[in-house]
């Protein structure tokens, strides 16, 4: 009986947690879609091809304002990089893609305070200017070409519906594209975000003493420091949690007594999970995909460092931290947040409904796509809709492995 009760309260916990922020998230997911709907990426795609801090800053800004999902920034920085984007700007893309979005912003704030959300804003800066740094120092013109023949011979991935022109912005076209990625992000992030909650639930039901024994807490100083900002992302990697995901259990975490530092870089290290490194590795291949790892993890400890030494300077580091049991138990009750959570879930399943109307399901990842504008294959009087290349190519192979007919492909009507 006691390990059902254990079982439920790590599901109560997760469940809290969640409702905290559900509104938060339905807000982040829609300005993603927004933004990734009306602002056409050809443009940006052929303005990236240098290293320079033009295109390091055009590359921060498209990145801040798309989807926060790992998976996603990944597949859209290769695509970046296959169509002649360099390799600092498909990085740097990455970075601000899932560091400085909206809705990790936001959530950080509900969760452990404003102070996290700057402090994630100022070091993922620095995080982009070390990864600039290294790769103009480390990786050379022609180990760039290398990588972008090895990535041509990746598959596609995931294409999100993007604006040809300037969007009507009451136009059903316009909101059908918003909605499709907004359905999109969540399809790919969902996962992501329900084992977030799921092991923050199941954590805060541990003892003190196992944040003890797993880190240095309570000691201070500079052992603690560089303790917590190693073991920090390791810990991350081996959570296999990404995104916004990462952020519950980074509340719970502080709230054990990890310091400023390591919470920093635990968010950070959500590009580093072991899926997303042997998608580096099919993407890039093995030696420059050791390379980026080696400079990501050097760039997120010594990022997280530099925040934490910024806000110790300014007295900004938060002197109070909540109990494990505040931070998974906050009930529910009739309060503002219940008001927005109703409000935003109507506003996702207005969307939703937008996409069931105009849409069709990818019949080999799964995601939604507007008929109008998804790539198509015809088999035997049947159309099937794919939300990229990649995806049509695994399915047209999958049909020739099994002696499947032939089929007539093509892009969508109009």
């Amino acid at each position: 009986m006691d390990v059902l009760d254990q079982v439920g309260q790590g599901l109560w916990n997760a469940f809290q947690m969640a409702w905290e922020v559900w509104w938060a998230l339905v807000l982040g997911f829609v300005l993603s879609g927004i933004v990734q709907a009306w602002v056409p990426r050809a443009r940006l795609e052929r303005a990236l091809g240098r290293r320079g801090p033009r295109d390091v800053a055009l590359a921060t800004g498209l990145g801040a304002a798309s989807s926060s999902c790992s998976y996603a920034a990944v597949a859209i920085a290769k695509s970046l990089f296959q169509q002649g984007a360099s390799l600092v700007s498909a990085m740097v893309f990455q970075f601000a893609s899932t560091n400085l979005v909206f809705e990790l912003g936001i959530v950080l704030w509900i969760f452990i305070g404003w102070q996290f959300t700057l402090a994630e804003l100022i070091g993922g800066l620095i995080l982009i200017v070390l990864m600039w740094g290294g790769l103009r120092l480390f990786v050379s013109r022609r180990a760039e070409e290398e990588a972008r023949e090895h990535a041509l011979a990746a598959d596609t991935g995931h294409v999100h519906h993007t604006a040809s022109g300037a969007p009507r912005v009451l136009s059903l076209d316009a909101w059908s594209d918003v909605a499709h990625n907004f359905r999109g992000d969540v399809e790919m992030l969902w996962k992501e975000i329900m084992a977030g909650f799921l092991i923050a639930g199941f954590v805060a039901l541990l003892p003190m003493a196992f944040f003890n024994d797993l880190f240095l807490t309570g000691t201070g100083g500079t052992p603690q420091l560089l303790e917590n900002v190693l073991l920090g992302p390791l810990v991350a990697v081996l959570s296999f949690v990404c995104s916004v995901g990462n952020v519950p259990l980074a509340a719970v975490l502080w709230g054990g007594g990890i310091s400023f530092a390591g919470v920093i870089a635990f968010i950070y290290a959500d590009l580093l999970i072991i899926p997303l490194v042997l998608i580096y590795r099919r993407y890039y291949g093995g030696p420059l995909t050791a390379l980026i790892v080696g400079l990501m993890f050097g760039s997120m400890v010594i990022a997280a460092l530099a925040v934490d030494g910024i806000f110790s300077a300014l007295g900004l580091i938060p002197q109070n931290r909540p109990s494990i049991d505040s931070i998974a138990a906050r009930g529910i009750s009739w309060n503002y947040t219940t008001v927005l959570n109703i409000l935003f879930t109507l506003v996702a399943g207005g969307l939703v409904a937008l996409t069931l109307r105009r849409g069709a399901r990818d019949p080999v990842c799964g995601m939604t796509v507007d008929r109008s504008k998804a790539l198509q294959l015809d088999l035997g009087g049947r159309t099937y809709f794919f939300c990229g290349p990649g995806c049509r190519a695994k399915f047209e192979s999958r049909r020739a492995a099994r002696g499947g007919e032939s089929a007539a492909a093509g892009p969508a009507a109009r």
